[in-house]
């Protein structure tokens, strides 16, 4: 397949490598200057997504996904496939689906999980949304990508899965951490910790798959001083993009919206920002009672 690839950043650049090492002709674009193996460069958005089979986007928000998906669609060929992967919020995924679908061509929301491992492994989950016949089109590229792909509904429902999961993840590492923290001054040891909640009812992927105490658990952010893995400026993001798709449907999120304003605070003003998102267990440690 020829594809155009918009958005090479740590995400997008091996997700487009890979498709080329698949054996697809694939032109990329980013606003930085970039090369990727495999990948031909082209000057633009538009350029890269002329005459292409399939464009497949990774921008950082749904005003930029609106931008783009502005200057591409009118490049495209009647269709042609628009993969959006970016997380982005519900409303800018249905309203450029509607502008695509004006324009002849298929449109798929699909954004991943499993961070820059999985887009370089090529091991991404894909929640997808779109129709039966879209999904069709870009469920081979999916497979490149990734190991799995989920058809989830129809337009937008591919970033309200990826929101809901990322609510859900926020909430649990915060209280993954604020349960270490308390285990510490308890005097409880942080591995017997680990051996009983692993296998407990206390189980999560926040404890099991990514604990955040150093030496504990399979090897996670905590082992290399919180580099990241999912920087906690992008989880405020997406527990940002969950509010706001609670506000739009009138869904009472609590936990969700305390999770966002705990992240919030440790991102601006608490040194968190460039640092794992489970790096919300040095911050507990050294907080007491009142804070």
């Amino acid at each position: 397949m020829k594809i155009g690839f918009i958005g090479l950043g740590n995400m997008g650049g091996p997700m487009a490598a890979n498709l080329a090492k698949a054996g697809h002709e694939v032109t990329g674009f980013d606003m930085a200057d970039v090369s990727i193996e495999g990948v031909t460069m082209a000057a633009s958005g538009p350029e890269a997504a002329a005459g292409a089979d399939a464009v497949i986007t990774m921008l950082p928000n749904g005003a930029i996904l609106r931008l783009v998906a502005a200057e591409v669609i009118p490049a495209m060929a009647k269709g042609a496939a628009l993969i959006d992967c970016s997380t982005v919020d519900v409303d800018s995924a249905r309203a450029v689906a509607g502008q695509a679908a004006d324009a002849g061509l298929m449109f798929v929301d699909a954004p991943v999980s499993g961070g820059i491992g999985g887009a370089a492994g090529g091991t991404l989950t894909f929640m997808a949304g779109g129709s039966a016949e879209a999904f069709a089109a870009a469920e081979p590229l999916f497979g490149i990508m990734g190991q799995k792909a989920v058809h989830c509904g129809e337009a937008g429902a591919g970033q309200a899965a990826k929101i809901c999961n990322n609510m859900i993840l926020g909430v649990t590492m915060i209280a993954t951490c604020e349960a270490f923290a308390l285990a510490d001054k308890l005097g409880l040891d942080r591995q017997k910790m680990f051996d009983v909640v692993s296998t407990s009812s206390g189980y999560s992927w926040s404890m099991n798959a990514y604990c955040p105490a150093p030496g504990v658990g399979p090897q996670s952010p905590a082992d290399n001083s919180y580099q990241p893995g999912f920087a906690a400026e992008l989880m405020l993001k997406d527990l940002g993009l969950s509010q706001q798709a609670a506000a739009s449907a009138d869904a009472d999120t609590p936990m969700g919206e305390l999770a966002m304003a705990l992240y919030k605070k440790f991102v601006e003003e608490e040194g968190g920002k460039g640092m794992d998102f489970s790096a919300m267990l040095p911050r507990f440690e050294k907080r007491g009672r009142a804070g």
